[in-house]
């Protein structure tokens, strides 16, 4: 295998001067940077990534952290982050924080130790001033799913108030006013935000959300499944449930059945994120669409042109909405029962 000094040793050349034509700094002129280039065509030389990388300060990879990629939403996140890096010619380096602030911090100096160009961060418990302080430090930091007012122009993220307000909305346009709400007990900003959306949506119609309509759990199968037992042992009235995510309005179809209570014939359910699961179970699940791999592209372009500095600088924020798919699990009242 050919190298460097090769290159010089053929070429006539320093050594010096073939790292210059390689790493495209410095000056060199035409024609010994032809005579070089075709040098190393000739040797079929082939330059030290790692080597170009400390001249270059530069690996062409991008780091990303989210809290569990094991979970769908996560893997789905990486997936569009990993397609939109290779369309652009770089390497994705990935990161578990298993949901603790001081692990995503380590991930992400993991990450600045292999000298990644951009990150993007799903963060779910580090406080803003931490983020705002890890942006100056990284110029090529973009926060995903999250909003944080100072530093909009690094955050990509979903409106949540708005996408629930609308999924309320299909259920009171097909005449439910009975809700429960099944959502995550984990302390981050979504499960708040999709409630407040759901209550804005009820207040619009004069009708309030009953505390005792609201059931926390943990945010999968499992905790679907508890939260309806919960809803249905303390005879919560509802002809309709809105799901935290698309795992949870799963779990919440299983409890129902197992109790006797059909979908969407007795009670309808919508879930969100609109997963792979979701059109393969039985109802056919109605959700909203999270366009989180959508999300992801945007995401990793803006962090490769933040890193090298080839967008302008602006103060826009970078906001996505949801969209519903309908399916089978959701039932004109006039058709359903009433618990």
């Amino acid at each position: 295998m050919a190298t460097i000094k090769d290159v010089a040793r053929v070429a006539g050349v320093s050594i010096a001067t073939v790292s210059r034509v390689v790493n495209g700094q410095g000056k060199v002129g035409a024609q010994c940077r032809t005579r070089v280039q075709k040098v190393i065509e000739q040797l079929n030389y082939r330059p030290n990534s790692n080597a170009k990388a400390l001249v270059k300060r530069s690996t062409n990879t991008i780091g990303i952290v989210t809290p569990n990629l094991s979970m769908s939403f996560f893997s789905s996140l990486a997936c569009g982050a990993e397609r939109a890096a290779r369309e652009r010619g770089y390497g994705l380096i990935m990161r578990n924080s298993l949901y603790e602030t001081q692990s995503e911090i380590d991930a992400i100096e993991s990450l600045r130790d292999q000298n990644c160009d951009a990150i993007i961060l799903h963060s779910e418990y580090s406080d803003e001033s931490t983020l705002i302080g890890l942006t100056e430090q990284i110029p090529g930091l973009v926060i995903i799913n999250r909003f944080i007012p100072k530093i909009a122009d690094r955050c990509v993220w979903l409106d949540n108030v708005t996408s629930a307000q609308e999924a309320t909305n299909y259920l009171l346009d097909r005449g439910h006013k009975d809700f429960a709400v099944i959502t995550s007990i984990y302390q981050n900003r979504d499960p708040a935000s999709r409630i407040l959306g759901v209550r804005q949506a009820l207040l619009l119609r004069d009708m309030k959300l009953p505390l005792d309509a609201i059931e926390e759990s943990t945010a999968n199968m499992e905790g679907g499944e508890a939260a309806v037992q919960a809803l249905l042992a303390r005879g919560t009235k509802f002809t309709a449930i809105l799901a935290y995510n698309d795992l949870m309005a799963i779990g919440a179809i299983h409890a129902l059945f197992a109790a006797g209570i059909r979908v969407p014939e007795d009670v309808s359910v919508i879930g969100f994120d609109d997963l792979a699961i979701a059109r393969a179970c039985r109802p056919r699940l109605t959700t909203m669409h999270y366009p989180i791999e959508e999300m992801a592209n945007y995401a990793t372009d803006l962090a490769i042109k933040l890193a090298s500095n080839t967008t302008a600088e602006s103060r826009n924020t970078h906001l996505f909405l949801s969209n519903l798919v309908e399916r089978d699990s959701v039932a004109e009242l006039a058709k359903t029962g009433v618990i």
